[in-house]
Order: structure tokens, then sequence, then C-alpha cells
């Protein structure tokens, strides 16, 4: 029988990384950060602060645990990481070398606080992406609910780092690696003592505002280079699924570096910068990718208002395993399937799991948005404390995103949007 890698998580307890974590950080150094033509602006010196320390950084890519780690050596940090993740065997190996220690993403979670603890206590420095997840779009959403509580608990120093071009490297649409350009950005963001004045809402809004960015603005303007190649659009019509020309949804299609409406015609193609450029004078291409998206997103923002909205998916269910690892870099087994409904309500799932009637529903309130492991393939929450992945039939998951992410502010949720102008 397999170990359950659930019991060895729960029962684990998280200490200071070794002097492993330098010499992985230096390998990192060497050969990675050289590879991403990384650059840093050191506005704060972190290798000079004397005791713990909080590090927080807006989340571009899956690389993000190497563009934050190098710059504060040789200093050691204590990485927080999706919980779902310790399932995936090509990476436990070094979450355990590291000493990340798991968070339920977008559910509360007492373990990752109580490890968080006896770090801090033992002298060791936090490292948080406070978004919970790499960026979808290029640009930030909203911190986490009660970053800033955790924040002014602990009262800690906190240092900040902005990523800037690597989203560009790993867009969330296409895993490709697209080498280029990055820049990080570090400074002080909290003594102890602004912490002890703020109040946790007022904490949070100085983190959003610090940690914005939106890599398709800054690269209009910088025009750095990455390697695109022949595909560079693949799979853009997951991300970007509504014409800003006609007004359809899921009529955009990839070929190439185009993007563009299989109905009116619609379309653009992108270069090496990432800068977007119509097909033909007819076209409505919007200045940006992000630009676009939040265009869409206002679409979808106004469609959840109507009472009667509902969107429906067939879909696959699946789990994290009881026993064993997730090999081949999957994120999950398929144990079921059955249908999403998401209305003003909430998200219902109906279907069977391990061949039996399986049924939860999840309050708009309580669910401010979903995870996503990889890429805009499928998608996952947490009920009752379990990880939950859907698969669905057609490309959808964007707008189960944008849709979930309106009702639960529609409906008085916690997880408001930017008060800052972006």
């Amino acid at each position: 029988m397999g170990k359950s890698v659930k019991k060895e998580l729960q029962n684990r307890k998280i200490t200071k990384p070794n002097f492993i974590y330098n010499v992985l950080g230096w390998a990192w150094k060497t050969f990675v950060a050289k590879k991403y033509n990384v650059h840093y602006t050191l506005n704060a010196n972190i290798k000079k602060e004397k005791g713990p320390f909080i590090f927080i950084s807006n989340h571009a890519s899956r690389l993000d645990y190497i563009f934050t780690g190098i710059p504060a050596l040789p200093k050691r940090m204590n990485f927080v990481a999706g919980y779902n993740e310790f399932y995936r065997s090509h990476l436990t190996g070094v979450f355990k070398l590291l000493k990340v220690i798991p968070k339920r993403n977008f559910t509360p979670d007492s373990y990752t606080l109580r490890e968080v603890n006896r770090v801090i206590k033992s002298g060791g420095n936090i490292m948080i992406f406070p978004e919970g997840m790499s960026s979808i779009s290029g640009a930030n959403q909203p911190v986490a609910i009660g970053t800033g509580k955790f924040l002014k608990h602990y009262k800690l120093p906190v240092y900040v780092s902005v990523i800037k071009g690597g989203y560009l490297t790993s867009p969330k649409y296409n895993l490709k690696d697209r080498c280029g350009k990055v820049e990080v950005v570090i400074d002080k963001l909290f003594t102890p003592e602004q912490l002890s004045a703020l109040n946790p809402q007022e904490i949070e809004d100085i983190v959003n505002k610090a940690i914005y960015h939106d890599d398709y603005a800054w690269n209009k303007i910088q025009k750095n280079v990455y390697d695109i190649g022949l595909d560079g659009a693949k799979d853009l019509e997951d991300l970007l699924f509504w014409c800003p020309k006609c007004g359809k949804q899921h009529v955009m299609k990839s070929e190439g570096n185009k993007l563009y409406c299989t109905e009116c015609g619609n379309g653009m193609t992108i270069d090496s910068t990432y800068a977007m450029t119509p097909l033909d004078d007819s076209c409505v291409i919007p200045e940006t990718q992000t630009a676009w998206f939040n265009m869409q997103r206002e679409v979808i923002k106004k469609e959840v208002q109507d009472e009667n909205f509902v969107l429906t998916e067939k879909v696959k269910l699946g789990v994290l395993p009881s026993e064993g690892m997730l090999k081949n870099q999957a994120t999950s087994i398929v144990v079921g399937e059955g249908v999403l409904r998401l209305d003003r309500k909430g998200l219902a799932f109906n279907g069977v799991k391990d061949g039996k009637e399986f049924n939860f529903f999840i309050d708009s309130a309580s669910l401010p948005t979903y995870g996503m492991c990889t890429d805009l393939s499928r998608f996952y929450t947490f009920y009752e404390g379990d990880f939950y992945e859907f698969y669905p039939q057609n490309r959808v998951v964007e707008k189960f995103f944008l849709a979930t992410e309106e009702l639960h502010r529609l409906n008085g949720g916690k997880w408001q949007d930017f008060k800052f102008e972006k």
C-alpha cells in the first residue's frame, strides 16, 4: 500500500530550511536567473534584516519562487504553496528540502497558521504570494481575504517585490517557456510600528496597490523581446473568449500567432513583444491583452446581474489520491463526472464520485474564486476541506472564473475589486 500524503502533511512539523536551501539558491542564481535574463533593483536590502521578516510578492508565474528567493540569499525563507501541489511527485522532493508550508487556497487553513507560527517562533522568515495563485491575465487580482489580518497579527517587517515580465515568460494560457527579460524590484513595505497603526483593511489596500503590475502595459513601453515562437497565440482563446467587435462569446480561435473571431473575422496577430496588430482596418482590437481581458470581465459582470443567470457545464471530477503521489505532472485523478451549475445563489455539482451519487453546493458569498493548477484547461475548489478539480467538456474555464468572482462581489462577498485606479 502507498503512503497517505494527507496524513503525512497533517503530521509534518515544518522547520527552517537548512544549508541545502542556499545550495539550490545559488544554483538557480547561476543557471535559471541567467536563462530568464533576471535583473534586480534593491531599493531595500532584505539581507541586512536582523530578525524574522515576511516577504510578499505579486505572483506572475510558476518560477516566482526562484525570482524572489535569489535576492534574499543567503537569507532563507519558508515559502507557502498550494496544498494540492504537495501531491505531485515532481515537486515533493524540492518542497521537503526547502521546508515549504502547504496552504489550501481561498479557504481558511489552521494547519498553515500553526506551521507559520512554528517557523516564526524559531526565528525563521516567511515568503507568501498573497494573491493565492499565479496571474491568469498578466495582471493582478486582489489579495486573498485575510491578508491584512495575517500581516497585522505578526507585526514583523514586511518586504515586497514586484515581478515584471514573469507572466510573459510563461502565460497562463500556454505554459511553453518564452524567455525574454524579467525585472524584480524589492522594497520595504511595512515596519512593525506601521502595521500596529493600521487596520487589516488598510493594510490590504496598501498591499494591493504596492504589488499591482500589468505585464502587457509594462512591455508596451519596454518593448522587451520574448521567444514566443511560431505559435505564440496558441490556446489564447481559452483566456480571451469574447470578441470586441461582434460581442459574441466562445467564438475566438487561435492559429500560430493569430487570434480571430470565427463569426465576424475580427482578429489580430501578436509579435515577440506581445504587441497586437489588427488583421485589417475593420478590426476592433483593445490596446493590450489585459485591456481586452478587463473589457471581457465587464461583459460578464453585466451578464450575472440578470436574476436568471445560469452557467452549466458537463465536467469530469478529479480528486487527490488517498494513497501515493500524482505522477507525470498530473494534478488530480478522475473519479467521477457530473454537471456544474453556477447561478445567482452559488455553485452546485451534481453527479457521481467513485460510482456513487455525489452532490455539493457552495454559496456565492463563500466562493470568491477558484484555483488553477496549470493552464486554463481545468480548475479546482475546496469543499469541506477536500480538493475537487473540474475538467470541463468545453473551453469555459475563464468564464466560470469571471462569473463566479463577479457573483461573489454582487452578493456582498468579502473579496471585492481594487479600490484604486488600475
